[in-house]
């Protein structure tokens, strides 16, 4: 009998068995994953998004085992904590205040808090199939959820969380049109988990001027994409004038951490008393110190490198696979793409819930397997590249995917 419920304690973690056995893993190291076995594994899966470094970076960890030695848990102040605010907030602009967490949905929850305490209003707005963490609000309208569609002509609500169709400058203007009681817009760059469905031309920077113009307040969620197109947010890229923003994932590079950052007047709701934050493992020393010496790596890496290297990947799989007569397209970045069985990427949800082939997705994950790769096996999934993964792994990849692209469409 398993003491551990569904043999994962997050159900994103799940993997079909292959004759029978589990895949666990005992030890992960760059770009690999060993299982219990003793069998290495190429991983695009990098802690979904986490590990952006690579597994097991020897700077960061050093750094982990050294604090460790000095402090796990103290219950009071410790100067790594502000060194990590200086170090995260030197890439983040105005939005220059920070508060450590535990984890994104954490964030994404206080940042709702500050927004509505800092407004008077309660109501806040996410996309549609977006995923800004698992918390019961913000958990309304996940991709896979039936009202992520949007299918009547109503606007979904529920305990004040209101949903938005990503990519649609007139569900925009409806919106706001319709309530003008609204705390914030939560904002998710690049809809990850519906397929990295990206941001039409304007449409991010629209939304954030429509927001700031009926008194909302803009909240930008990278916790997936901060950090991974540049050191930085992505939002910041595409023109978002934010007032808060929550950060995880790459920040630490696969330590247990998050954080909320924002302007300094919007941030001021937590120091005089309108908005309460707490939280026993909040900005430990461990993980303070994986932020430090995670930021300083990434600020010398070179990104543009990376995303050549991930849109060449991508180019390639779907050059191999028109030469054989298959349609095929890719959506995303460098760093983090998916697949489609189509001549063209879905521009919206509604598109990517058409184009969606969950048997298609979870036989290009089986057949990857076969040549000890690692995927992601929803029709939703992701491939992560890490600074790990040198042109030797993405050749490998490529040609591992475009191999068992062609043999599923046989």
């Amino acid at each position: 009998m398993k003491h551990l419920v569904g043999g994962i304690s997050s159900a994103g973690r799940a993997l079909p068995e292959i004759n029978g056995q589990p895949l666990m893993i005992e030890r992960a190291e760059g770009a690999w994953l060993w299982d219990s076995q003793g069998q290495r594994w190429m991983d695009t899966a990098l802690g979904f998004g986490a590990t952006l470094l690579g597994h097991n970076p020897p700077a960061v960890v050093d750094a982990v085992q050294q604090t460790v030695k000095k402090m796990m848990m103290p219950a009071f102040s410790h100067a790594l904590e502000e060194e990590a605010a200086v170090a995260l907030s030197a890439f983040t602009g105005e939005l220059n205040k920070v508060i450590f967490v535990n984890s994104g949905s954490e964030a994404v929850h206080l940042a709702c808090r500050a927004a509505r305490a800092a407004t008077g209003r309660q109501k806040v707005v996410k996309f549609a199939a977006g995923y800004d963490g698992w918390f019961d609000q913000v958990a309304f309208g996940n991709a896979g959820s039936p009202v992520a569609k949007m299918p009547h002509s109503s606007r979904p609500e529920k305990e004040g969380m209101l949903l938005l169709r990503y990519n649609d400058f007139q569900d925009v203007d409806a919106l706001f049109a319709g309530h003008a009681d609204i705390a914030a817009v939560v904002i998710e760059p690049v809809m990850a988990n519906a397929g990295c469905i990206e941001p039409a031309e304007g449409y991010l920077k629209y939304l954030a001027e429509a927001a700031h113009r009926a008194g909302a307040l803009v909240v930008l969620d990278e916790v997936l994409m901060g950090f991974r197109l540049h050191v930085g947010l992505c939002g910041h890229l595409f023109g978002v004038d934010a007032d808060f923003a929550t950060v995880g994932k790459a920040i630490g590079n696969g330590t247990v951490v998050a954080a909320l950052v924002g302007k300094a007047h919007c941030m001021a709701v937590f120091e005089d008393g309108r908005a309460v934050r707490a939280g026993t493992y909040s900005g430990n020393p461990p993980v303070c110190a994986a932020v430090i010496a995670t930021l300083k790596e990434l600020a010398g890496k070179d990104y543009m490198q990376l995303l050549r290297s991930g849109d060449e990947l991508c180019r390639k799989v779907i050059a191999d696979c028109q030469a054989k007569g298959i349609a095929l397209a890719s959506s995303g970045y460098g760093t983090v793409f998916t697949f489609w069985p189509q001549a063209c990427a879905p521009e919206n949800y509604a598109q990517a819930v058409a184009a969606a082939d969950h048997d298609w997705s979870m036989a290009i994950h089986l057949a990857l397997r076969q040549q000890q790769i690692l995927s992601m096996p929803s029709a939703f999934g992701r491939y992560y590249l890490s600074f790990s993964h040198d042109q030797q792994a993405t050749d490998a990849l490529a040609s591992a995917c475009s191999a068992a692209i062609i043999a599923r469409s046989a």
